[in-house]
């Protein structure tokens, strides 16, 4: 037995709510930070989508802050 039996599939993409709730924010500034272009999305027909591995990078980019003058 594996840790996904255990735990279901890894999802690659969330709803902004399931991300705004692993983040600890609530959905208006999930969306704010969508918007913005701080946290990437997706579209899959009409659902806007988070992928996951968008959080951590915008995670990662907080951590860096404020950034190194040659990188801006």
């Amino acid at each position: 037995m594996t840790a996904t039996d255990v735990a279901g599939p890894v999802r690659l993409v969330l709803t902004v709510e399931e991300a705004a709730q692993r983040l600890g924010i609530g959905r208006t500034l999930m969306y704010a930070l969508i918007t913005s272009g701080e946290v990437e999305s997706v579209r899959i027909g009409r659902l806007r989508r988070v992928p996951a591995d968008a959080l951590e990078r915008f995670v990662t980019g907080l951590r860096r802050w404020p950034p190194d003058r040659e990188s801006v």
